[in-house]
C-alpha cells in the first residue's frame, strides 16, 4: 500500500518540533543556570560585605542559609580549628604528665629519678614517632573539606582556591611541628642526661637551699655543664611555642583575606 502523504508531513513536523523544543530548552536550561549562578554569586557578595572575620560567616549563614559557598567557608572554618584542637591534644600526649611535675630533683628518692628517666625516654619516643600521626590529622581534615565542596557541586575553580589555601596553610603547620618535636625531643634527652647523672652521684652529694652541692669539682663542670644543657634546649621549645603563636595568627588573619577575597 502506498504511504499517506499526510502521515509522512504530520511525522516530519512532529520530529520539527521535537527537535526544537530540545534546543530551545538547552538554551533555557543554560540561561536558567547562568541566572542561578549569577544570582548566587551576586548574594555571596551580598553576605560578605560585612565579613571581616572568618568568625562572623556563621552570622552570615543563618541570613543566607542556602548559600553554597558560605557554608563551605563555614565548614572549612570549622575544619580547620578542629584540626588545631586536635593538634594541641596530640602534643600534650607526647610527654608524661610527670615530667612537668618532677620539681626539684635534689629532694627526689632515688626510684622517683630512675621512673622520671623512664617517662623521659617515652617522650624522646613520642616526639621523635608522633609526626605522623600530626599528618594525618592534617589529611583528614583536606579530606573532609574537598569532599563537602563536590558535595555542594561547588566549581572547579572555588574548591582549587579553596584546597590551595589549605594545603599552604598544611606545610606551615607541618614544617613548624617537625621542628617542635626535634627540638622537644632534644630538650627531653638533655633532661635524661641530667638526671643521668645525679643518680650516678646518688648519695654523694648534699642539698642546701635546693641546690645540689656535689664533693669533687670535676663533678660540679659535668653538672653545670648538662644544667645548661637543659636550659638551652627548654629556650628553644619556648621559642618554636611563640613562633606557633604568631603562626597561627598570621594563618587565621590569611584566611580573613582569602574570604575578602572570594566575594567576586
Amino acid at each position: 500500500m502506498p504511504s499517506d502523504p499526510s502521515s509522512k508531513t504530520r511525522v516530519a513536523l512532529a520530529f520539527l518540533f521535537l527537535f526544537v523544543v530540545l534546543v530551545v530548552g538547552g538554551y533555557l536550561v543554560r540561561d536558567l543556570r547562568k541566572l542561578q549562578e549569577s544570582v548566587a554569586d551576586r548574594e555571596r557578595q551580598t553576605a560578605l560585605q560585612g565579613v571581616i572575620d572568618p568568625e562572623q560567616l556563621s552570622e552570615a549563614l543563618k541570613q543566607y542559609p542556602s548559600n553554597k559557598f558560605l557554608q563551605l567557608m563555614a565548614m572549612a572554618t570549622k575544619a580547620a580549628n578542629d584540626s588545631n584542637v586536635a593538634i594541641e591534644k596530640l602534643s600534650n600526649e607526647v610527654e608524661p604528665p610527670s615530667i612537668s611535675k618532677s620539681g626539684n630533683l635534689g629532694g627526689a628518692s632515688r626510684s622517683d629519678l630512675e621512673a622520671l628517666r623512664r617517662d623521659l625516654k617515652t617522650a624522646d619516643t613520642n616526639a621523635t614517632t608522633f609526626l605522623p600521626r600530626y599528618t594525618a590529622l592534617l589529611k583528614a581534615e583536606r579530606d573532609s573539606v574537598e569532599k563537602y565542596a563536590r558535595s555542594l557541586g561547588m566549581g572547579p575553580d572555588t574548591t582549587s582556591k579553596l584546597l590551595d589555601n589549605i594545603d599552604k596553610r598544611h606545610a606551615e603547620i607541618a614544617t613548624l611541628t617537625s621542628k617542635m618535636l626535634s627540638a622537644r625531643a632534644e630538650s627531653y634527652r638533655a633532661y635524661d642526661n641530667l638526671v643521668g647523672l645525679i643518680i650516678a652521684e646518688f648519695g654523694t652529694y648534699k642539698v642546701v637551699n635546693g641546690q645540689l652541692i656535689f664533693p669533687l669539682q670535676r663533678t660540679v663542670d659535668r653538672y653545670n655543664v648538662a644544667a645548661n644543657a637543659v636550659t638551652v634546649a627548654a629556650k628553644r621549645v619556648a621559642e618554636l611555642g611563640e613562633e606557633r603563636k604568631a603562626m597561627l595568627k598570621s594563618q587565621q588573619e590569611r584566611w580573613a583575606q582569602f574570604v575578602k577575597s572570594m566575594r567576586s
